[in-house]
């Protein structure tokens, strides 16, 4: 793994715990086909997602509710000042709407090197990650994106960067393991300690 530069965030089951229901309910208005049930906010936002895709739709207001809905998970404020100590850029790279994403940084107070949203990107899923990378001119070996579900991991490998699973799920992340990311970590604490790895693990080999 090349030295590691950047990491992407998607918001959405990395930064914070978001409910299921108004993404579910945004994919149900937009397909006009009936509800899908799930109780994990990752796998519906990314159902919503796959949606979009093909029947693009109004779904801003319940992207709001769903970012009100949102809890910040207590370990991120702590590691990205951390990363931010380490010189690594830290990048929000997400398919919610501008709207969205403007209200869960009232939440989440940390001055990111870069904020993309889908309207800022003009696309979804992986246009997000590339316009970051670009912005931010980081070649794709060198960042990680944190995700945790299927979906994630396919557009990290569909772009080139380094997947990391978050944990959040014991028996999804036995199932995603199987897809061979490039490390997984249960909490963002973990995420320096893993950079730090690397970098000696670099170092070591380059005596």
């Amino acid at each position: 793994m090349q030295e590691i530069k950047g990491i992407l965030f998607e918001p959405v089951g990395c930064l914070a715990e978001f409910p299921a229901e108004p993404f579910l309910e945004s994919a149900a208005k937009v397909s006009g086909r009936k509800r899908n049930t799930s109780k994990s906010g990752s796998r519906s936002y990314w159902h919503l997602l796959n949606v979009m895709e093909s029947m693009p739709g109004r779904t801003e207001a319940l992207e709001l509710e769903a970012v009100d809905g949102a809890v910040l998970y207590e370990d991120v404020l702590p590691a990205l000042a951390e990363l931010q100590a380490m010189g690594i850029q830290r990048l929000i790279a997400s398919s919610l709407c501008h709207a969205a994403i403007t209200q869960f940084l009232k939440a989440c107070p940390h001055d990111f090197d870069g904020v993309w949203s889908r309207d800022d990107a003009g696309g979804i899923k992986a246009v997000p990650l590339v316009r970051a990378l670009a912005a931010a001119s980081l070649k794709a070996p060198q960042a990680m994106f944190l995700t945790d579900t299927a979906e994630g991991l396919n557009v990290a490998a569909s772009v080139g960067v380094n997947a990391i699973l978050m944990m959040n799920d014991p028996e999804e992340s036995r199932r995603l393991t199987t897809r061979n990311p490039a490390g997984g970590i249960v909490s963002l604490h973990e995420l320096p300690d893993f950079i730090r790895f690397l970098r000696a693990e670099k170092s070591t080999s380059q005596r």
